[in-house]
């Protein structure tokens, strides 16, 4: 059995009473004393502090020393305007495979001489594999290098405390800052539906600055469990649930990532894994789609239950993908894939243990974004 990985901020986990848990090969903190309810609510309402350090970091770096040539290799991978994005700036994009699955979803910066991507921790590896497929550049996994994540309405304040430049960066802008001789990689971006900032430090500095973070009386440490009822009420997929290798970009509802000149007529059309299967799904549409679902009463919806038309009989028309209670909403919430010609509006069924309980069709994010534009 491989032994699991451990970020380095785990003694800072263990100290401050986190419930450590194996996720993606790694040991990471699910929750701290205050519980997931309260993480949740004080990350909406204050500013939450996530350890992500097992997410893979990387750098694509074309032998120009130009972005624009790296970035011109990443979309035989990636169906983005990577060529297109301007210096300083961060984009999300998907990995896709030949049979149009959907292999990893990614942010990817412009760093002007260069790319840094970053990518999921349980895909990290297969992803590095896929990378050094590219010819003419050079792929670099950066592994001494923590990642912190600052989210919430107070993330700001908290961190121009310490850098103060972070007050002139916008929604998906990054920079690069000196931090008591340390370099830190931010960018103004994160997993929740707050602004915030997600912040790669040097690995020797990661406990110092974590530490001041934390001394902050606006900021708590937020585990796993209220990084996914945030994430959820946002809207926002989780790879492995919400997409994964059978799931198309259409069906997962990231047709918005590829852009109309990487579609049918336009000027860098197709060119990468599965293009005729995407980009034909995403002219005619896919046979399902990932939608939300409020449902009645308080009993939260997980992953696997199946939907059904009526109250009764039928074969199911869905299943859901993510599901749970929503804090901030105050009621169960979930994303499902159900079939595509099902009404925005309809009213459906989800069979509860054995039950089948009213659900309604809802627009997502659950709740309304607060990125700083």
């Amino acid at each position: 059995m491989t032994a699991l990985r451990r970020t380095p901020l785990y003694e800072l986990h263990v100290e401050l009473g986190a419930r450590m848990v194996p996720f993606a090969g790694w040991e990471m903190p699910v929750q701290y004393k205050p519980g997931v309810m309260a993480e949740h609510l004080h990350t909406r309402e204050k500013a939450g502090l996530f350890d992500v350090s097992h997410m893979g970091q990387v750098i694509v770096r074309a032998p120009s020393g130009r972005a624009e040539d790296a970035a011109r290799a990443l979309e035989t991978l990636v169906p983005a305007n990577l060529v297109g994005l301007a210096p300083w700036r961060q984009r999300y994009g998907i990995f896709t495979a030949e049979d149009g699955g959907v292999m990893d979803d990614l942010m990817i910066a412009n760093r002007e001489d260069h790319l840094l991507l970053v990518v999921n921790a349980g895909c990290a590896d297969q992803d590095i594999a896929h990378l050094q497929t590219l010819d003419g550049v050079e792929v670099q996994p950066i592994t001494d290098r923590a990642l912190l994540a600052l989210q919430g309405p107070m993330a700001e304040e908290v961190l121009a405390r310490l850098v103060p430049g972070v007050r002139d960066m916008k929604f998906m802008d990054v920079a690069v800052f000196d931090w008591q001789g340390s370099e830190l990689w931010v960018s103004r971006s994160g997993y929740t539906g707050e602004d915030g900032f997600e912040i790669s430090v040097p690995e020797a500095a990661a406990l110092e600055f974590t530490r001041l973070l934390l001394a902050d009386d606006a900021v708590q440490p937020i585990g796993l469990g209220a990084r996914d009822s945030l994430r959820l009420e946002a809207g926002m997929p989780l790879y492995g649930h919400d997409m994964d290798l059978s799931t198309s970009p259409a069906e997962a509802g990231l047709g918005w990532s590829i852009p109309k000149l990487r579609r049918a007529g336009g000027e860098r059309a197709g060119g990468f894994p599965g293009a005729d299967k995407v980009l034909t799904e995403l002219a005619d549409g896919p046979a399902r789609k990932r939608v939300g679902l409020r449902p009645e009463g308080r009993a939260p919806i997980r992953e696997g239950v199946e939907i059904f038309a009526s109250d009764s009989g039928g074969e199911p028309v869905g299943r859901v993908c993510s599901g749970g209670f929503g804090p901030s909403v105050g009621g169960p919430i979930a994303m499902a894939f159900v079939q595509s010609d099902i009404a925005e509006d309809a009213s459906l069924y989800a069979d509860l243990r054995g039950k089948r309980v009213p659900v309604k069709i809802a627009k997502t994010p659950f709740i309304e974004p607060s990125y700083k534009r």
